[in-house]
């Protein structure tokens, strides 16, 4: 798989299928490059999450993940730590089996297996059932 980024305008820019990306550290040329860090583990995760909750037939309306990241500033501002949090909301829902589908994610997403180790990756999971 080959990527070709090429400097326009002060950012970084890729063609892809959706549309033109811009990465750049200034939020006015283009997307922060820790945004798009962050948003390819949730996409990933969010991904295989939604597959396998589809798998295990629960009825589920909408998810929505939350990721609180820390940095070291004196190690050039590298992530050390993400804590995800996967909000599931549904009917007749239980946490065990989000928490079950929530692991076994964890062990298929691409995207975290290529940073654990690297960094401190933490998931929880939270339930709303609704009426």
């Amino acid at each position: 798989m080959m990527f070709e980024y090429e400097l326009k305008e002060g950012a970084f820019s890729l063609n892809t299928n959706f549309e033109e990306l811009f990465i750049s550290p200034d939020s006015s040329l283009g997307f922060k490059p820790v945004e798009l860090f962050i948003s390819s583990l949730v996409g990933c995760s969010g991904g295989v999450f939604r597959k396998i909750l589809d798998k295990k037939r629960l009825d589920v309306s909408n998810i929505r993940i939350k990721a609180n990241v820390e940095r070291n500033k004196l190690e050039a501002n590298k992530i050390t730590k993400i804590d995800f949090l996967f909000i599931v909301e549904g009917k007749n829902l239980s946490i065990d089996q989000v928490e079950k589908a929530l692991q076994v994610t964890i062990k298929n997403c691409g995207m975290i297996q290529s940073v654990i180790g690297s960094i401190e990756i933490n998931e929880s999971a939270e339930v709303i059932n609704l009426t």
